[in-house]
């Protein structure tokens, strides 16, 4: 049996891993470790296919440490007990090298699976590298999470995934012996989504369907083969950012149909309730906001429900929820806000806190006036009186701006009376 393509140009060391400039790159957050052998515990967090495992595997060889697999779909409590063992035996040979345990997608490891890593990682006996398709706040157990450091991988860009594709098509031993020519490569770039496994066997499958040793890769050849192959959902990543895009564009589009159409697909297809669970949980926030608050209550509440309940009685809860988002009234007003703000901070940095503002615990800072013309909102009518909350540099500055439902329309003539012509609401 042939081994698929992202498996044969799978790269050996750094000079060959291509993207996540941001961790491996001359100025990356993992580089110097690396080179220097010295490996903390890490979660790698990131979407299919953005070299998780290869980064694991590279770390290991650079460090030169003993390296241990396991896979957290099939392996056990049992499992990992035997390889800390064994790891045990091998700590001793090594000061700082002690061996590396990666465990690929440690979200599936329940909390007692998690709990018999921890022994082993605090005493030094393993250094632990779990990857993660999946929030790690939310999938990794608070007293594993603290003893790593978190490193999210980005998905690839167009050029890296350009690159991948031009490795590929130099070094493999079996796509050396054709021509192939890149006329046009959107379609394959849009159906990988970033995974880069996905484009590199999607790129196989087209080379393996086409008949001679010259192949013009076009847009209309790689659809027509990948439209006869496309299954129906990958729960491992083939279709899962697909389908969960559709299901929350649908909620975001007002429509309960396509909503609940790719529930079901998703359902039906064996994925995880509490992953659908937490991206309602986002939509009510980022989609629907304070245009309907009782949204995020909605969406929490069916979250912890589903946790208790699981299959197959959560697909009930769900499609309440479902239903509830798409048929509220939609504001991302909030979603905007936060972005407004954040790329002010950016752009002016750390502005002084106006000194009204300040915390003063000590006599030398009530000395020096901190928080000295602070007014108390509550002395005042209404619980209001103006002063300025914003440093002086971008007073005034508007972040917030409600948005155009009926519960925000409220808002917004709140904001007017209080604060006249300041914010311009």
């Amino acid at each position: 049996m042939q081994i698929p393509l992202a498996e044969r140009i799978r790269p050996q060391d750094l000079s060959q891993y291509i993207g996540q400039d941001h961790l491996v790159g001359p100025n990356g957050a993992l580089t110097q470790q690396i080179k220097r052998g010295i490996i903390p515990s890490i979660i790698f967090w990131g979407t299919p296919g953005t070299g998780k495992t290869t980064l694991a595997e590279i770390i290991a060889k650079v460090s030169d440490r003993p390296f241990y697999v396991l896979s957290a779909i099939n392996a056990g409590v049992k499992d990992v007990r035997e390889v800390i063992e064994k790891a045990k035996k091998n700590t001793g040979i090594f000061t700082a090298r002690n061996p590396i345990l990666f465990i690929d997608e440690i979200h599936r490891f329940s909390k007692s699976q998690q709990d018999s890593l921890l022994g082993a990682v605090e005493r030094g006996w393993i250094t632990l590298i779990g990857a993660t398709t999946e929030n790690p706040s939310f999938e990794v157990i608070p007293a594993l999470l603290s003893r790593c450091q978190v490193y999210t991988l980005n998905p690839f860009t167009k050029a890296d995934l350009e690159a991948l594709l031009e490795r590929a098509i130099k070094q493999d031993v079996h796509l050396q012996k054709k021509n192939i020519i890149l006329s046009e490569t959107e379609a394959l770039f849009r159906i990988s989504g970033g995974d880069g496994r996905k484009l590199l066997n999607t790129f196989e499958l087209i080379v393996n369907s086409s008949v001679g040793d010259t192949l013009d890769i076009t847009n209309e050849k790689v659809m027509q083969i990948v439209q006869k192959t496309t299954v129906l959902y990958d729960k491992t990543g083939e279709q899962h950012y697909d389908i969960i895009s559709a299901f929350i564009k649908s909620i975001r589009g007002s429509d309960p149909n396509g909503a609940l159409y790719w529930l079901a697909r998703m359902i039906e297809g064996g994925e995880d309730v509490k992953f659908i669970a937490r991206r309602l949980l986002i939509s009510a926030s980022e989609d629907i906001g304070n245009a309907n608050p009782t949204a995020l209550i909605m969406a929490n509440n069916i979250f912890q429900a589903v946790a208790v309940i699981g299959n197959p009685e959560s697909r009930i809860l769900l499609s309440q929820c479902t239903v509830y988002l798409a048929t509220s009234p939609k504001s991302n007003s909030t979603y905007l806000a936060i972005a407004k703000a954040q790329q002010t901070v950016k752009q002016t940095g750390d502005l002084p806190i106006p000194i009204h503002l300040r915390n003063a615990p000590t006599k030398l800072m009530k000395e020096l006036g901190y928080g000295e013309d602070y007014k108390y909102a509550h002395d005042y009518t209404n619980n209001f009186v103006t002063q300025e909350f914003l440093p002086t540099e971008i007073s005034g500055t508007t972040f917030y701006e409600p948005g155009d439902n009926a519960r925000e329309k409220g808002t917004r003539e709140f904001l007017k009376n209080r604060w006249q012509l300041k914010y311009r609401y």
